[in-house]
């Protein structure tokens, strides 16, 4: 262990990076000033310039509506289940997409591949908006 002396490159590098980090910070992407009556803290003018608005926010039934139908069909062609956490699905999501998939399994013996996909999507449309009818899950933090 060195103690004294020049510091490391690597050192020297960190520290340059971290004085950027900082200064960028500090002084924002706009205009920066005081403004008269305050503490002489610099007020931070962003402007708009370049920006592009935030897309919306996908609402959560029809966020869980494509992950479960995706999964159901993963589930239904390959013939095996995975762990839901994996899946990025909740329990109750997972409960749901099991149904759907043993639902699709029989559909799919019916009336074929189309017929079961299309089983998919409409019943997993309808279960996630009941789940979240109120604008969020229903049944618990977990669900």
């Amino acid at each position: 262990m060195r103690t004294g002396g020049a510091p490391r490159r690597g050192q020297m590098l960190a520290l340059a990076l971290l004085t950027g980090a900082l200064t960028a910070g500090a002084t924002g992407c706009g205009e920066s000033g005081t403004r008269s009556g305050t503490t002489g803290a610099p007020e931070v003018t962003r402007t708009a310039h370049g920006t592009r608005p935030s897309p919306p926010a996908t609402p959560p039934e029809d966020l869980c509506a494509h992950l479960v139908a995706h999964w159901s069909r993963k589930v239904l062609d390959d013939d095996t289940y995975g762990d839901y956490q994996s899946m990025g699905l909740s329990n109750r999501q997972y409960e749901i997409l099991l149904d759907i998939v043993d639902a699709a399994r029989a559909e799919k013996r019916r009336e074929g591949g189309q017929a079961a996909g299309e089983l998919i999507d409409r019943t997993a449309r309808e279960r996630c908006e009941e789940r979240y009818r109120n604008g969020k899950a229903t049944g618990g933090p977990w669900n």
